[in-house]
Formats: C-alpha cells, structure tokens, sequence
C-alpha cells in the first residue's frame, strides 16, 4: 500500500473522490492541530474540510455540511496503532 493521500478525499459512495479502499485502511484527520472524527470530506491543497452540521440531513437524506477553512494535516489510523 502506498502511503500518499489524495488530495481530496470523500466518504460518500456518489462523489468522484471517494476510494473504499483508502478509506477501509482508516484516514483520521487533524484540523487546525486538533484531531476531527466527523469529516466528510477535504481538500488538502485548498485547505477546506466539510463537517456534518449535527443530526441534520438534506431532502435526500444525505447529512447537511459546514466548509471549515484551515490547516488540513491527513494520516493513517493503522500506522498509529502499528507503533503502539
């Protein structure tokens, strides 16, 4: 596996930047220095994160999202857990 990220990255199945595969091996996210868990999308260059607005949802029943700008820092989940 190789151990670049994209650089935009989506959890939802209908956007062109989703990858299962990437997203199954476990991405977490720190934003701003500080660890997100509830991103659903982000764009590494243009320094962006879009993060569901609370239980909210669109007449799709797809989560409504807030675009937060800033420092957008990528890593492996299963790389953390290997140096434990």
């Amino acid at each position: 596996m190789t151990d670049t990220f994209p650089d935009r990255l989506s959890v939802d199945p209908k956007s062109p930047y989703h990858d299962a595969d990437l997203l199954a091996r476990g991405i977490g996210i720190r934003f701003n220095g500080q660890e997100k868990t509830n991103v659903e999308e982000y764009c590494i260059s243009e320094g962006w994160i879009r993060v569901a607005a609370g239980r909210a949802l669109d007449r799709r029943g797809n989560p409504i999202t807030l675009k937060l700008k800033g420092e957008v820092v990528p890593y492996f989940q299963d790389s953390a857990k290997a140096e434990s």
